[in-house]
């Protein structure tokens, strides 16, 4: 599945509905470069789940981020500036196994045994504002 979108909102509003499409305990995987969308689109999933879209921004710092709204959780995870043996630090795994939604961006920084059951997106800027979101088959994941 592909689609196309022309402005941010629509991208947040793809992000939306895919958080109602991948269920209260959905695990999303991001890939793309730098300012395809990634986050715009971890907005819309936050959006999605009751949590106020600005709250949400690039964890780059950080690494993992927690949101909450009334009745759901959202961890947002950024592992661009992650170093090769810092993954076990994280505690990645520990986040994973939480009854809350996850998103992770440069997922392919993820070892491939903790992509299982997660649906993956590759992101990609197209310019003038447009981005294409291509939902990745799970066995390429």
């Amino acid at each position: 599945m592909s689609w196309t979108t022309a402005t941010e909102e629509e991208t947040r509003a793809l992000g939306e509905r895919l958080a109602v499409d991948l269920g209260p305990r959905g695990r999303c995987l991001l890939f793309g470069a730098m300012a395809s969308g990634k986050t715009v689109l971890a907005q819309g999933i936050a959006r999605g789940l009751g949590i106020d879209p600005r709250e949400v921004q690039s964890p780059s710092f950080t690494l993992v981020r927690e949101h909450r709204s009334r009745d759901a959780r959202l961890f947002h995870v950024d592992l661009h500036r992650l170093e090769p043996g810092d993954l076990a630090a994280l505690g990645l795994e520990e986040v994973l196994a939480t009854d809350a939604f996850v998103v992770i961006e440069w997922a392919e920084r993820l070892p491939r045994e903790l992509r299982a059951g997660a649906r993956a997106f590759e992101l990609e800027r197209l310019g003038e504002g447009r981005h294409r979101i291509r939902e990745i088959p799970p066995a390429k994941v």
